[in-house]
């Protein structure tokens, strides 16, 4: 098995075998070695459609800069890990755990196949623990149920762009900004029944303006009920704006969990909600009061036109444009199979 690494136009690329997970292992190394200074040039890591399947690996890091991991397709290839339920943990489980800056996800699925349903009380399971800043993902699935994608880095700035996210409670969690374009939201069921109720994300914003920012993005679900968001602590701050909700139904009556965990600071926002008819369904007003212990506080949650301008991808990024980074590096990546 070796990985070969070619130039092509001054571009440096590493290929993989084909659904060789020791393969793609390598590679990760070999970039990690090449691309230890943060201002390297860019390093493709091409990975054709098959199952890199990892086992009980869990924390494979990403320890390089401007690093992109480019697959063929996003329903073809796979790469997963299994973490035994034993070794269940937020910081523990995690497929892949980033630690530099500019890595650029593009065409894969990132799957975290823990036993969830058997692991108790808890089955937190991550598929991306980005400890890095301004990762890019793009056309990528996340496959998991509790804790799919963590963001862990209180100042991190992160760019998320036709992506499919799924999980069942806090399955988006952490810091810093993030944001959320045309994005696809998938909650499963909570229990594997249906019972239950699930919450999509739960920020700890403390040290950025802006939190977890979604745009235009569509939420589907399975049986279960389903609230946009919950405090995690510190000040979390989340905006859902011109959202489609494929049940709305299932959005439960506060839209967002109102029983805060270690914070009732939370600022949540919505605006421009739709059905699939593509009818307007935002209320007219929704005031919800965060409750923790005996400390309440009341948040208008819908935003009115003006207020919404303010969440312009250029005013939350002003000296980053992430969707410019993506669409360049789609097209340098395009001719690499």
């Amino acid at each position: 098995m070796v990985s070969l690494l070619a130039f092509a136009g001054g571009e440096s690329y590493i290929y993989v075998d084909k659904g060789s997970a020791a393969s793609l292992l390598q590679a990760i190394s070999q970039a990690n070695e090449r691309n230890a200074d943060k201002q390297s040039q860019r390093l493709f890591i091409i990975v054709p459609n098959g199952t890199y399947d990892l086992g009980q690996r869990v924390l494979t890091q990403i320890t390089g800069h401007n690093i992109s991991i480019v697959g063929q397709s996003m329903e073809g290839t796979v790469i997963r890990n299994q973490p035994d339920v034993a070794n269940e943990g937020i910081s523990k489980t995690a497929t892949l755990q980033n630690l530099g800056t500019g890595l650029y996800l593009q065409d894969l699925t990132l799957q975290n196949a823990l036993d969830y349903y058997k692991s108790g009380s808890a089955g937190r399971a991550v598929c991306l623990h980005d400890r890095g800043t301004r990762t890019i993902c793009k056309r990528v699935c996340m496959l998991s149920y509790q804790d799919t994608y963590y963001s862990d880095n209180e100042e991190c700035q992160h760019y998320f762009e036709d992506c499919e996210i799924h999980g069942t409670v806090d399955f988006i969690c952490g810091a810093g900004d993030v944001y959320f374009n045309r994005c696809t939201i998938v909650t499963e069921n909570r229990n594997a029944d249906g019972s239950g109720s699930c919450v999509i994300a739960a920020p700890r914003t403390s040290l950025t303006p802006w939190g977890y920012v979604f745009e235009s993005c569509t939420v589907r679900n399975g049986l279960s009920v389903f609230h946009y968001a919950r405090g995690w602590h510190t000040k979390p701050r989340c905006a859902w704006l011109r959202t489609t909700l494929a049940t709305p139904e299932r959005l439960l009556a506060p839209r967002f969990d109102p029983q805060g965990m270690r914070t009732v600071r939370s600022e949540f926002y919505e605006y421009g909600t739709m059905d699939l008819n593509r009818d307007d369904i935002t209320p007219a007003t929704n005031v919800v009061t965060f409750t923790l212990n005996d400390e309440q506080n009341s948040v208008e949650t819908i935003l009115s036109k003006e207020q919404v301008r303010r969440f312009d991808l250029k005013k939350i990024f002003p000296d980053w444009r992430p969707e410019k980074v993506a669409a360049q590096l789609s097209r340098r990546a395009a001719s690499a199979f």
